[in-house]
């Protein structure tokens, strides 16, 4: 099979689809997209059945990737709050068209 890209050059796609990849990655992106910013505890209860720390491990990975930002506000008590960055909301989008993609195609399985 021929392929019309070349291998070598696919790199930052797989670098892509590694931030985007994980059971919980998409939800999380999914409702910051929603949102100008939302909080940890708001977040944990929109995604049922995550653990608390695999939220945190998530949004690390997701905030050094540069998909995230963490803004915390000195106050008593302590806030924090996520938003998508400038590189995250670009993201949206791409995984809007992956989604349609994946919408128009889904049944080819049961065509097999």
């Amino acid at each position: 099979m021929k392929y019309i890209f070349n291998l070598e050059q696919l790199c930052p796609a797989t670098f892509a689809f590694h931030v985007i990849s994980g059971k919980w990655n998409l939800p999380i992106l999914a409702y910051l997209s929603e949102e100008e910013a939302i909080r940890y505890n708001e977040l944990k209860r929109r995604l049922p059945g995550i653990t608390g720390t695999t939220l945190t491990n998530c949004l690390k990975d997701l905030i050094n990737y540069g998909i995230i930002h963490r803004e915390q506000y000195n106050e008593v008590p302590p806030r924090v709050e996520y938003s998508l960055s400038p590189s995250g909301r670009e993201l949206v989008p791409l995984i809007a068209s992956i989604v349609a993609w994946g919408e128009r195609n889904i049944h080819s399985l049961e065509k097999e």
